[in-house]
């Protein structure tokens, strides 16, 4: 096909247009995934991550916040580490993110795993679950104060029973004893499988003190069965919890969360990360997943990118020091 002069130089511009740099730089502001969504969970399916992940699942399909299919993917195994290596192996793409808990900081200076905080992308943190102390109804123990004054007199006077050691039961009591002047590597803990078998043993007088997440205690608490003593919570929780005193409010400064975020591969460019952010603020705003906060005692404290990017920094140096204090740190 022959093209006059005048032609060719108007079809020149037009490509000249499209193709110039400005427009491919222009191409690549924006990103939508085009395939299955992987959310990956490192642990088993029915577990506490495992249940948020498929709730976060559910609310992407029902409330039609992506335009592609979705699916739960569990790589259970060594501490969440196999979750974390399936998730690096897809560098770069952002079809693939991971339910994130507070072990993404505290297993690699366990020696539990290599992957640490800095070799994934923060997406965004979800809610807070905050660690409470509670001792049985009958105890002779009556209030936080009390029970960190025996303490700091003779550490290994009380039985505390936590959910898994090196989880969040154990640090979010162990930061409180160690502001109050206790000598927390005297501490006597006792170590369960969950907040539940923790729970059972109090109320069977087997251990004396329970230090966990809220899930398994207050069912107890409102039976009346235990007390709870005090919440490392920033501020005093609402509802059935109202009347419990955080540490700070005693005079202890120590607060700790079992936060629950997403994280995705390393490498992922910040057209991905927008994506992201504006499709997991749209989950945390939906009225099914505030009924879920309200239900669980979670306290909602959504943060984008860069702000969990910072909490995950502060959190993994605080922790560090904390858990060679313990002397469990094999990587300090």
């Amino acid at each position: 096909m022959h093209l006059s002069k005048s032609a060719a130089i108007v079809i020149g511009a037009l490509l000249t247009l499209f193709f110039r740099p400005e427009s491919a730089a222009l191409a690549q502001q924006t990103w939508t995934p085009q395939k299955n969504i992987e959310i990956i969970v490192g642990t088993s399916p029915g577990g506490g991550q495992d249940t948020s992940a498929r709730a976060i699942q559910r609310l992407l399909q029902k409330e039609r916040l992506i335009d592609v299919a979705s699916t739960v993917v569990n790589r259970p195994g060594a501490g969440s580490s196999l979750g974390y290596a399936y998730l690096n192996q897809h560098p770069g793409d952002a079809h693939y993110v991971m339910l994130a808990t507070t072990p993404l900081i505290t297993n690699p200076i366990n020696g539990l795993m290599s992957i640490t905080y800095e070799d994934v992308t923060p997406l965004c943190i979800l809610f807070d679950e905050y660690i409470v102390t509670a001792v049985g109804a009958e105890s002779p123990i009556k209030t936080g104060s009390d029970l960190l004054a025996r303490l700091k007199a003779n550490p290994s006077s009380l039985s505390i029973g936590i959910p898994g050691a090196g989880g969040g039961g154990q640090l979010g009591f162990a930061l409180a004893a160690k502001a109050a002047g206790v000598d927390v590597k005297k501490l006597r803990t006792v170590v369960f499988k969950s907040g539940g078998d923790s729970v059972t043993a109090l109320l069977g007088s087997h251990i004396d003190v329970v230090s966990a997440t809220t899930a398994a205690p207050v069912p107890q608490y409102r039976a009346g069965k235990l007390r709870i003593l005090a919440i490392a919570a920033p501020r005093r929780m609402t509802g059935e919890l109202a009347t419990v005193p955080t540490w700070r409010e005693l005079g202890v400064d120590a607060e700790f969360a079992n936060w629950r975020g997403i994280v995705g591969p390393r490498g992922l460019s910040s057209p991905q990360i927008a994506y992201w952010e504006r499709v997991l603020a749209r989950v945390a705003e939906t009225r099914e997943f505030k009924q879920d906060l309200e239900k669980n005692y979670w306290v909602g404290n959504f943060a984008l990118s860069t702000d969990m990017r910072k909490r995950l920094r502060a959190e993994h140096e605080e922790l560090k020091a904390l858990l060679t204090e313990l002397g469990m740190a094999k990587n300090p």
